[in-house]
């Protein structure tokens, strides 16, 4: 009787820990699906005003990465959400886009001169989405990020008064370029992550075009570079989530700075960044991140969105050309 009851025990232990098991498998898909294309969208019931659509787009960006499925994930220290690592990245790629958002928006957008005095929401607002991406405690993320976004939604707010001028955004093509080279540093280095996913070896060009130039400690000629295939996923999803938030903000550039970007002839030059990616935001249908060599038997999708983010970060690249022309 004892032995029955024992095998009883434990076939009720066993079935639990499956159905727990199925459970926490259910949800870890539900959570780990990424957020539809961003789309232009005005929550503000005040009238539309140049740097609204912008702000707008930031302050979606943060809302998403709290409120869609599951929450912020990427500090939570409890199963599932401690082993989807695929989101984790995919956060941590958005957040890196936004923060670059922030401090465009603190220290240029909103900012006449360089004398000028700095907004104190968007101050506030740019240094709590700087906390650590991880930390779960005493302060925690999901607080943190959550004032920043009351912080933008109160400069938004006073931004759309057209009553009262204490806020201001200025849509000038000198401020657009020198967010635009911020991008295109991300993009640059998420490509050149991406490619290593097969190995590479590369020539040091860390000096070259000046022949002055020199670094602190001398550097091999040849570099060899190769992603360990532990990480290899991950730098894949922040590269997706990246690129999604960067869609998003850059349909807002369209809108905010339309004069800037008609006088300069270069709309069609942001349209084209948009659509290479968009096509980095392609599902996929790979139950894995397949890493085949170049011209194998077997894809390598870091190799297809790499292809996808240098061709947009040479769009940018011929945009801030057009910009700094008269």
């Amino acid at each position: 009787m004892t032995q029955e009851r024992n095998n009883a025990f434990r076939n009720s232990v066993f079935f639990a820990v499956v159905i727990i098991l199925l459970i926490m498998a259910v949800v870890g898909w539900y959570w780990s699906r990424e957020p539809e294309a961003p789309q232009v969208v005005h929550s503000t019931p005040q009238p539309l005003v140049i740097g609204s659509t912008t702000t707008q787009a930031l302050i979606t960006i943060t809302e998403t990465l709290l409120d869609k499925p599951g929450g912020y994930l990427r500090n939570d220290m409890t199963p599932p959400s401690i082993i989807m690592d695929n989101m984790s990245n995919w956060e941590y790629g958005a957040l890196i886009q936004a923060r670059d958002m922030a401090r465009a928006l603190r220290n240029d957008f909103s900012r006449s001169q360089s004398q000028s005095t700095e907004d104190g929401d968007l101050a506030v607002a740019e240094s709590k989405l700087n906390v650590d991406d991880k930390g779960w405690l005493f302060p925690a993320a999901e607080t943190e990020y959550r004032t920043s976004t009351k912080k933008l939604q109160a400069y938004l707010e006073r931004l759309s008064d057209t009553q009262s001028p204490n806020a201001q955004f200025y849509a000038r093509a000198d401020n657009l370029n020198s967010w635009l080279g911020l991008v295109g540093k991300r993009l640059g280095s998420m490509s050149q992550r991406l490619s290593a996913s097969v190995g590479q070896e590369r020539i040091n060009t860390d000096l070259a075009g000046d022949s002055a130039a020199s670094q602190s400690t001398s550097a091999p000629s040849n570099v060899s570079t190769q992603t360990p295939w532990t990480e290899i996923d991950n730098i894949f999803y922040e590269a997706r989530g990246s690129t999604w938030a960067l869609v998003h903000l850059l349909r807002a550039v369209e809108v905010d700075f339309k004069h800037v970007l008609e006088k300069k002839n270069a709309a069609v030059s942001v349209k084209q960044i948009i659509r290479e990616l968009e096509a980095s935001q392609e599902a996929l249908w790979s139950p894995m991140v397949l890493n085949g060599s170049g011209f194998g038997l077997f894809a390598n999708h870091s190799l297809v969105m790499a292809s996808y983010i240098s061709r947009a970060n040479a769009a940018v690249i011929d945009l801030r050309s057009l910009l700094t022309q008269g």
